[in-house]
């Protein structure tokens, strides 16, 4: 299946990336400028692994006194678009992105409005195959999203 990752490949999106001239690279990897804002938006991004604007914002603020939470989103739909990140929409309708781009699982707390991955590399592998047999009318399956929602424990 052309979504299918090797695991090499997610064993290597799943490292915390903290270096800045690792970030550097990834960004020329990928054709974006390495701008200040950039790395420590990204570098923010591997720090929490799931966040939204308001929450990178916060981490930020006090660093870049002139970002503003409307050049994070376009820096973050900048990352979107060559890969780098996904866009998760929360039960409340507030964008998060995820720094884990693989095929993988969400426990969302709505509670807590977050976000932590679930790996279930067998649930995944259950719907590949089934959705792999099927014939979708009009549609080709690019990936499949699992979300559960509820509340975490203390």
């Amino acid at each position: 299946m052309p979504w299918k990752e090797k695991p090499i490949i997610i064993i290597i999106k799943k490292l915390m990336i903290k270096d800045v001239e690792q970030i550097r690279g990834i960004l020329k990897n990928h054709n974006l400028k390495s701008t200040p804002q950039r790395v420590v938006i990204y570098q923010i991004m591997s720090k929490l692994g799931h966040a939204s604007a308001d929450m990178i914002y916060g981490e930020i603020s006090d660093q870049f006194q002139s970002l503003t939470v409307a050049t994070i989103y376009n820096v973050l739909d900048s990352f979107v678009e060559v890969g780098l990140l996904k866009r998760r929409l929360s039960s409340n309708n507030k964008m998060y992105f995820d720094v884990n781009t693989y095929n993988h699982c969400h426990l969302y707390s709505q509670s807590q409005e977050r976000y932590t991955d679930y790996d279930d590399p067998q649930l995944i592998g259950m719907l590949e195959q089934y959705f792999g047999n099927k014939k979708l009318k009009n549609f080709e399956l690019s990936g499949v999203e699992i979300q559960l929602n509820g509340h975490f424990k203390k």
